[in-house]
């Protein structure tokens, strides 16, 4: 798929297909997450593959998880902007996901001390966001329409309002 197409395409998928992801898929998906660039090459986060349930009632919308079959905690640790860096992750493993045809939605944290207490993590970590993956229960087809009106239909602010040029 055109990255850009992906990028205008994708939209967050919270009810999914109850079929599992192939674990090639799920590790394409881990994968582009590892390839994200970081702050002086830290790369300061680790993936934690979990069942939804573990973490469910942890995050704003436990039901995301619940139905999800891929749930995957973005954990970092140390010093810098290692909050953007996870950023840069989750957002690989998202796009690579729609690459694949498979939906996922970010997911807020609500009890964070709950969540590391599951995840059973060491003083220095912290969870940086859940992400829920799964085949769409409504698939979408990204190649009916070109990147540009995928942008127009998005809602967003329009772009002139976004940037402001010097």
């Amino acid at each position: 798929m055109d990255t850009l197409l992906a990028i205008a395409s994708r939209r967050e998928v919270r009810d999914y297909e109850p079929r599992a992801l192939p674990p090639d898929v799920e590790e394409r998906i881990l994968d582009a997450g590892r390839l994200a660039g970081s702050s002086k090459n830290r790369q300061p986060w680790r993936f934690h593959v979990v069942p939804g349930e573990l973490i469910a009632d942890f995050v704003y919308e436990p039901t995301n998880l619940r139905g999800a079959p891929f749930v995957v905690t973005v954990v970092v640790s140390g010093k810098g902007p290692v909050s953007f860096d996870a950023g840069r992750a989750a957002q690989n493993m998202l796009l690579a996901a729609w690459n694949e045809g498979v939906g996922a939605s970010p997911n807020g944290i609500a009890d964070e001390p709950a969540v590391r207490a599951a995840l059973e993590l060491d003083d220095d970590e912290r969870v940086a966001i859940v992400l829920s993956f799964g085949y769409p229960a409504r698939p979408r087809d990204p190649e009916s329409r070109p990147a540009a009106e995928w942008s127009s239909r998005a809602k967003r602010r329009p772009l002139e309002e976004s940037v402001r040029r010097r």
